[in-house]
């Protein structure tokens, strides 16, 4: 496979390794000790050994390759969190094919579209979905479904078992650390979801990082409930516990009911949030005492890292494309103002810039740049688009984010912004993430997304969604009253949003992401009809 715009490096850091070789290495170190701890909803626990983790990867492996997948070949892996979700992403590396994994929440037409971007043989996913990967899914050879998570649903027709794809252990194959073995989808808040090709180096890469710079230990117990086909759930933590032998303690989703019972019972040290989980959470009774060491978020927040006694709060900037973590803050980063995202990691070159490109100055924001190696620190290319994967580059080599970031005076980084988040009301930049933390103080407003709408003066306008508090004693057109007085005082009035908006939820992508995408779909859709004037 030819590597284009690979960076010249006589020897890799993981020359002669790949995936096959990491999860080998591992079982033959910490043989006996749990990797995988599966708690279901219903149903029993279940346990993997590093031992027997690695003999059914093989076994699942050759299973995979008696049905037909060579390597090269895509295999779609569209599941909720469950260990076979684990096995078959693995087993895919170890054969050398590429696992395509799917957000299970995606409609028909979404899975249709990204599967259809990448050619799929073979599809593994559970009882309720089958039916929609059968029917939106071309070209499939076979559809293979799981027992877990338990569901109503009913199995395809013509769908095998997947204990059926189990066969002989298949022999561990050279290792190729640049062989393609992974393909995650963006999150598609602003646009379509591409494709995005990982290496077996990239799953290294981010094992050893993140485990390094996490502090991560071999005594660590992961709680993860974070998807398995976003970066967070993935490459932050379950790929850096396994670097160390730690064991990680895996839930099919988020559940605040179940989360200090578990943390509790497994005595697990470690977890990644969101800021949605840390809000749930917010609204129990914690424990007086649990055994978490340490919590990655995306963003330093302090008086949540006291509420809960949390001794390390690791925040740290990702995205599908970059991988790992190329902004940290962790121990290392020394104290970070609240807010902050944390310093640029090892193996990263980091820029902001003007719309100029020009190097902003301390105190001012930009867009994020990020410059590191193509197949290893960040990934390889979008799949099957080499037009898009050049366009994401500038012609220094720095991955555009699109992201706005500030520089901090001490340094340190925090985050703005999308890029496609600044609305431009005559020529004048304004941030959406402004509007909404005013909004977001007004009594009555649980949640506030603000896009641009189209202006044929200003070019483009501030509209405000708005998700109401239940309080029946305020109306609609009170709380609206409220919302434009409070903007109006405390923000220009350019920026003082042209049209507000009430919605019941606002539309998700991905793990509870805004989709501003739809939303301005929404705005250009409602243009100039009874929605727009402010009605629901």
């Amino acid at each position: 496979m030819h590597l284009a715009g690979i960076e010249d490096a006589t020897i890799s850091p993981f020359s002669g390794q790949d995936v096959a070789t990491f999860l080998a290495e591992r079982a033959a170190a910490f043989a006996d000790r749990d990797l995988l701890i599966w708690v279901p909803v219903d149903g029993p626990e279940q346990r993997w050994t590093y031992k027997r983790f690695l003999h059914d990867v093989s076994r699942l492996a050759g299973g995979l390759a008696e049905h037909g997948i060579r390597p090269g070949d895509r295999v779609l892996v569209h599941l909720e969190n469950s260990p076979e979700a684990l096995l078959a992403r693995f087993a895919c590396c170890w054969l050398g094919a590429i696992c395509v994994a799917t957000n299970p929440m995606l409609t028909g037409p979404e899975l249709e579209s990204i599967a259809g971007a990448v050619g799929v043989r073979g599809a593994i996913t559970q009882p309720d979905l089958a039916e929609i990967v059968s029917k939106h899914v071309s070209g499939l050879e076979w559809i293979a479904v799981t027992a877990n998570p338990s569901s109503s649903g009913l199995p395809a027709h013509h769908a095998d078992s997947f204990a059926s794809l189990y066969g002989q252990p298949l022999p561990q194959r050279s290792p190729g650390p640049l062989q393609p073995a992974l393909i995650l989808f963006t999150t598609g808040t602003t646009a379509r979801p591409k494709p995005v090709l990982w290496t077996h180096e990239n799953f290294l890469w981010a094992a050893c990082l993140g485990a390094c710079q996490q502090g991560i230990v071999s005594t660590d117990v992961l709680q993860l409930y974070l998807p398995l086909y976003h970066v967070v759930g993935f490459s932050w933590t379950l790929l850096p516990v396994m670097w160390v032998g730690g064991t990680v303690v895996l839930q099919p989703r988020f559940s605040v009911k179940r989360y200090w019972p578990i943390a509790l019972r497994h005595r697990t040290t470690l977890t990644a949030h969101v800021p949605f989980t840390i809000t749930a959470l917010q609204s129990v009774e914690r424990p007086s005492e649990h055994f978490f060491r340490q919590w990655i978020a995306n963003r330093q927040m302090p008086a949540e890292q006291a509420h809960f006694g949390i001794e390390h709060f690791s925040s740290a900037w990702g995205m599908t494309e970059m991988v790992s973590q190329p902004i940290i803050g962790n121990a290392l980063a020394g104290r970070l103002p609240p807010g902050a995202i944390g310093r640029p990691s090892i193996g990263y070159r980091v820029r902001i810039a003007d719309g100029s490109g020009r190097d902003v100055d301390t105190g001012a924001s930009g867009e994020l740049l990020v410059r590191g190696i193509r197949g290893r620190s960040i990934f390889l290319e979008y799949f099957g688009d080499p037009d898009a994967t050049q366009s994401a580059f500038d012609e220094r080599g720095f991955f555009r984010t699109g992201d706005r970031v500030q520089l901090n005076p001490d340094g340190s980084i925090s985050f703005v912004d999308r890029m496609k988040d600044v609305i431009k009301v005559g020529g004048e930049g304004v941030a959406a993430s402004e509007i909404e933390a005013v909004i977001q103080k007004v009594p009555g407003v649980r949640e506030v997304a603000v896009v641009a709408g189209p202006d044929p003066i200003r070019t483009e306008i501030p509209v405000a969604f708005v998700v109401r508090t239940k309080d029946p004693d305020v109306t609609d057109d009170q709380l609206r009253l409220a919302i434009e007085s409070e903007c109006s005082r405390s923000l220009a009035r350019f920026k003082v949003p042209r049209h507000v908006l009430f919605i019941n939820e606002l539309p998700r992508v991905g793990f509870g992401k805004i989709s501003k995408a739809r939303l301005r779909d929404i705005v250009a859709e409602s243009l100039g009809k009874p929605p727009l004037a402010g009605r629901s």
